[in-house]
């Protein structure tokens, strides 16, 4: 048993000697299910993930000037060089108070056209502008001289440790974020558009996580990634231990000149992105999203009133199926096998959500406002205590 116990540090120490951030599974946290090769959503071929984060300044807030945390993520379903090659998508919205553009026609057409990037509340609209010109510059509908689109960007609210009301967001980091989108490992934590996010009590941001599912004779895997943003820290619950409330007078967010606000314990984002290479049309995409809620339940989110919690889903599977003049022939699942993907969902959202607060850093901000990472020791501590983790 006492050989179990120190396996723990020493990995962490090795992590933390090789330039590593650890993530949940290294604190020895279980989980269910079995991952993907990166345990990410690039372990379904063909997605890209890239970033800009920005960071700059200290003490007091000046609008325009800072200090600034926030960032832009970027999604691609099939990679940059596949350009325009849409794929069957859906979405759902547990609690609405947030904003995903473009989702009414990846409904009412039921494909997804163009990348998915994440951003802070205010710059929604730059990055919106900043893809479709993107798109302009790069021929990104192979040549077609009329075409329209309706670019998808999601938020959530960093205005605890960025300057957002500056829009410090430029076109620049829009195009850094899609320049730097690839396949393999990625960052979580403080990065891209989860740069200035907080959760459940501690310094949030990305996280990401994936599951291997076999199906008759077939296997698929299910990747997310989330910006998470959202929760109350009294509700915090990993491996089915009261975490938030066992840590709940621990490293608390520390205020300094907050500025005046409606806030409500538990409010905030999260936006989830879901991943798949099964075959599923559209709205078996929307029962997949709608698993989301799910996981997120699993580690303490309840909707709140004040929190935006915006999910999609897409399969990069069928890739011939977008016409715009011929019939296609497409193949999926039927419902009956589904439910093994809804579990899938259902865990990766977890082990994201715990990733991304592992791997996030403590971050002072604006007026020297600081979110606190959630310590390492402190939760491995409590997870033994709970027998979660072995002695």
């Amino acid at each position: 048993m006492k050989k179990i116990a120190l396996l723990i540090p020493v990995l962490l120490l090795h992590l933390i000697t090789s330039g590593q951030k650890p993530r949940a599974r290294d604190l020895g946290i279980p989980f269910y299910g079995e991952t993907g090769a990166l345990n990410a959503i690039t372990d379904v071929k063909g997605v890209e993930v890239g970033y800009s984060t920005i960071i700059s300044g200290d003490g007091k807030n000046k609008v325009g000037e800072g200090p600034v945390r926030t960032g832009v993520t970027a999604i691609f379903p099939r990679g940059k060089a596949k350009k325009f090659s849409p794929v069957y998508a859906n979405w759902y919205s547990l609690n609405g108070n947030g904003e995903m553009t473009g989702t009414t026609w990846v409904t009412e057409s039921g494909f997804l056209e163009t990348p998915i990037m994440i951003t802070n509340t205010n710059s929604v609209g730059v990055v919106r502008d900043a893809v479709l010109k993107w798109y302009v510059d790069n021929d990104w509908y192979k040549g077609e001289d009329w075409w329209y689109t309706y670019p998808v960007v999601a938020e959530t609210y960093d205005g605890f440790l960025n300057d957002i009301y500056g829009f410090h967001v430029k076109e620049k980091h829009v195009l850094e974020a899609i320049e730097n989108a690839s396949s393999g490992k990625i960052e979580e934590g403080n990065v891209g558009g989860g740069t200035g996010m907080c959760c459940l009590g501690f310094k949030g941001g990305v996280g990401t996580a994936s599951r291997m599912v076999a199906i008759n004779d077939s296997s698929y895997t299910v990747g997310v990634l989330v910006q998470s943003n959202f929760g109350a820290k009294f509700k915090l619950s990993i491996a089915g231990v009261p975490v938030g409330m066992e840590l709940r007078d621990t490293l608390n967010y520390e205020f300094n000149a907050p500025p005046q606000s409606r806030r409500q314990e538990g409010d905030g984002s999260i936006i989830v992105i879901v991943a798949t290479d099964a075959p599923l049309l559209p709205h078996q995409l929307k029962r997949i999203a709608q698993r989301v809620p799910l996981g997120i339940g699993i580690v303490g989110g309840r909707g709140s009133n004040g929190s935006g919690d915006i999910f999609l889903a897409f399969s990069t599977a069928n890739e011939g199926a977008f016409s715009r003049d011929v019939s296609t022939q497409v193949n999926t699942l039927p419902n009956d096998k589904l439910t093994s993907l809804f579990d899938a969902t259902t865990h990766a959202v977890e082990e994201a959500i715990i990733n991304a607060m592992v791997a996030a850093e403590t971050m002072e901000g604006i007026n020297g406002n600081k979110a606190h990472a959630i310590p390492h020791d402190l939760l491995i501590e409590v997870l033994k205590k709970y027998k979660r983790i072995k002695e």
